[in-house]
């Protein structure tokens, strides 16, 4: 965190504190799982051609 960010009036308990972090953090986080789990399967959200099974992303397939 820069000192803008330390020094930010708007924070005064804890809770303000975690939510700072949150919302500056919270991003990056998603970014990296997301990246994980693409290396993981093998092939990119929406990347239909590199993917080897018939089955979707969302869980959902024929019963």
């Amino acid at each position: 965190m820069d000192k803008t960010t330390c020094k930010n009036p708007n924070i005064k308990t804890t809770e303000d504190a975690q939510n700072a972090i949150k919302s500056l953090f919270g991003g990056l986080i998603q970014q990296m799982l997301e990246a994980e789990r693409e290396e993981y399967l093998g092939y990119s959200k929406y990347d239909y051609t590199n993917k080897n099974t018939t089955n979707s992303r969302n869980g959902k397939s024929k019963k």
